[in-house]
């Protein structure tokens, strides 16, 4: 190999060695990640439900303020506290899940503020439908876990939607368009 090339390479790894140094990975922990809904119902109450089933990953460089974050959801796996409700949710009419099993955002637009994040802008897909979605902090937090010994990221983060943008039309304006998502997220550095 020439001695201008093995420079070129050289200078070029060190140049990206600190970026890569201050970036990290985390793995979603899915017993202290929660995705739920609100909507209104009839005008009355509000009915409210979760998905129990959810996984993902994140990449975060605080130094950067880039990140990542990828979450999959398991459309059947929604749980309101009413079996026959959770069935409607799964049908056709709603979630579809035979046909749409999973639903995903995946985040690549971190804002920060300082070295908090504050919001993460990116697609959410839904009944094959991929829309932008910008999910807003209303907190975040690291620190290193005492049991775990390494570094636990998390916030609870929140948005609305239309669901009719993503197909979901069903029983509107009864049941109004507009669904809150709060997604409470802990992940843990790998």
């Amino acid at each position: 190999m020439n001695k201008a090339l093995i420079v070129a390479t050289s200078a070029l790894l060190i140049s990206l060695s600190p970026a890569q140094a201050q970036g990290a990975s985390y793995a979603i922990d899915p017993t202290h990640t929660f995705v739920t809904f609100e909507v209104l119902h009839l005008g009355t109450s509000t009915s409210r439900g979760r998905f129990d089933r959810k996984s993902g990953s994140m990449t975060m460089d605080r130094s950067a303020k880039t990140g990542r974050v990828d979450i999959t959801i398991e459309t059947a796996s929604i749980n309101t506290g009413v079996a026959a409700f959770d069935k409607n949710l799964q049908g056709k009419d709603f979630f579809d899940s035979e046909t749409h099993a999973t639903a995903r955002f995946v985040g690549d637009r971190f804002t920060f503020v300082g070295d908090k994040v504050s919001e993460v802008a990116g697609q959410f897909t839904l009944l094959g439908k991929t829309h932008p979605v910008t999910l807003k902090a209303v907190r975040f937090n690291c620190f290193e876990h005492s049991r775990l010994k390494r570094e636990l990221c998390g916030g609870d983060f929140e948005t609305t939607i239309q669901r009719s943008q993503w197909g979901m039309g069903y029983g509107i304006p009864g049941i109004p368009d507009a669904v809150r998502l709060v997604i409470q997220v802990e992940a843990i550095r790998q």
